[in-house]
């Protein structure tokens, strides 16, 4: 019988592997509490119109990318492939839009059909940071110095750069975005398939493709910053002048408009060099429009995704990942049936006088030996002893695995939490 294989793009995440993730995630969360953040949750699944309402039906995204089907009703559902409609959605739905303020983070799995390579996959996870309810450009620039802060935390800020621009309001846009046709139609010829396609439909993702020929016809082209209306203007300006102020390097980005159709006004990336082509490990913006979009209150909105898997491939890419933790503090190693039932009890004890040992005990019998191969590999401080020989005498040998002290001490067993949590946990 064949094997059962994972879907491609749709990988494990072992446990040599999750020790780098709880880390990351475990900053993250740092940071954002730090800021007053507040975790939200919402579904996997989805009504797909959320998503062609919100991306934009002429999106990369939305015609190739969702994993959509029917439900047994019929309906239409849509594995997310991003969270900021589903988090406005969310806020909408249960009112915490009206006359309020939020600032909220989330983390989870998305998913895109794409083609699967090193950074970019079919199942991937994000944490996502969304405010609500301000309008001015310093909530833009709070965003833009959380990300800072935690880049500089973990160490990879030297390998990261922000890339900003300003896509101004619809006005501003669909000004542009006239001017863009005009320039663009002489070079019909030229452009590739997809980028000739959204010349009819969506314009100005031909800022966003990838084609190297395209690229260079619109180094030429007309550029946004030239049509936007003052409040954009003077909005951009007032972000600037704040990061300015925090000693925060960017970089104009004037093609830089972003792949989903809900955004306006501020546009930012976080990218790298040091990934190749999946050089963008953080980006968001401003979405004044979405929630009135998804049939809510008009809403200021600004917000910005990061990528988990992306993250962790640059802090080991880096060389910035943190020694991490042993399997284990303390093994108890354990002899004959009187002895692996009671290693049982005192493994239960010690959890409870040290709630901050992690306990591992050896299950499923071998030789003293080997025993203590599993305690050494597991990098516990120290083993506990059981034999029949220990337990009649209600005691058990304790030996340090890592410190200088090699010789076993005998212990009674009622005193062993004590002499744990003194000579390895520094307790009192």
């Amino acid at each position: 019988m064949a094997r059962i294989q994972s879907i491609r793009g749709m990988n494990d995440i072992l446990p040599t592997e999750t020790p780098l993730w709880q880390y990351l995630e475990g900053r993250i969360r740092d940071v954002l509490s730090r800021y007053a953040y507040s975790e939200i949750r919402f579904p996997i699944v989805e009504h797909t119109e959320l998503f062609k309402r919100s991306i934009g039906e002429v999106t990369d995204i939305v015609e190739k990318e969702m994993y959509t089907f029917e439900d047994r009703n019929g309906d239409s559902l849509t594995l997310r492939p991003e969270g900021t409609a589903s988090c406005a959605r969310a806020c909408d739905q249960n009112g915490l839009l009206h006359n309020q303020i939020q600032r909220l983070w989330y983390t989870g799995p998305m998913f895109r059909h794409e083609r699967p390579q090193k950074g970019r996959l079919r199942q991937f996870h994000q944490v996502g940071v969304e405010t609500f309810g301000m309008t001015g450009p310093d909530i833009d620039a709070e965003l833009i110095l959380l990300s800072a802060r935690l880049w500089r935390e973990l160490g990879i800020s030297e390998a990261l750069t922000l890339e900003l621009n300003s896509i101004g309001n619809a006005e501003s846009r669909a000004n542009y975005r006239q001017a863009l046709v005009n320039y663009l139609s002489g070079f019909k010829d030229d452009l590739d398939e997809d980028s000739l396609r959204r010349l009819g439909t969506n314009p100005l993702r031909v800022l966003d493709t990838k084609d190297p020929k395209t690229r260079g016809i619109l180094l030429a082209a007309p550029v946004l910053a030239d049509y936007l209306d003052e409040v954009s203007r003077t909005h951009f300006q007032g972000l600037c002048a704040r990061l300015d102020a925090a000693g925060i390097p960017y970089k104009l980005n004037p093609q830089l408009v972003r792949g989903l159709d809900y955004y306006g006004l501020t546009v930012f990336e976080w990218t790298t060099d040091k990934l190749g082509a999946q050089g963008t490990v953080c980006a968001g913006g401003r979405y004044d429009g979405l929630v009135e979009q998804l049939g809510g209150k008009a809403t200021p909105a600004v917000g910005f995704a990061m990528g988990i898997e992306r993250l962790c491939l640059l802090l080991e890419t880096l060389a910035v990942v943190p020694e991490m933790p042993a399997l284990a503090d303390v093994f108890i190693v354990s002899v004959g049936e009187g002895a692996e039932i009671a290693a049982l009890t005192i493994a239960e004890q010690l959890r409870t006088a040290l709630p901050s040992a992690r306990v591992l005990i050896n299950c499923g019998g071998g030789s003293f030996k080997s025993q203590f191969k599993k305690a050494d590999k597991s990098g516990a401080a120290v083993a506990i002893v059981l034999g029949e020989d220990e337990l009649a005498k209600g005691q058990a040998a304790v030996k340090s695995l890592r410190g200088t002290q090699s010789e076993q001490q005998l212990v009674a067993l009622a005193d062993l939490p004590d002499y744990i949590g003194k000579h390895f946990f520094n307790t009192v």
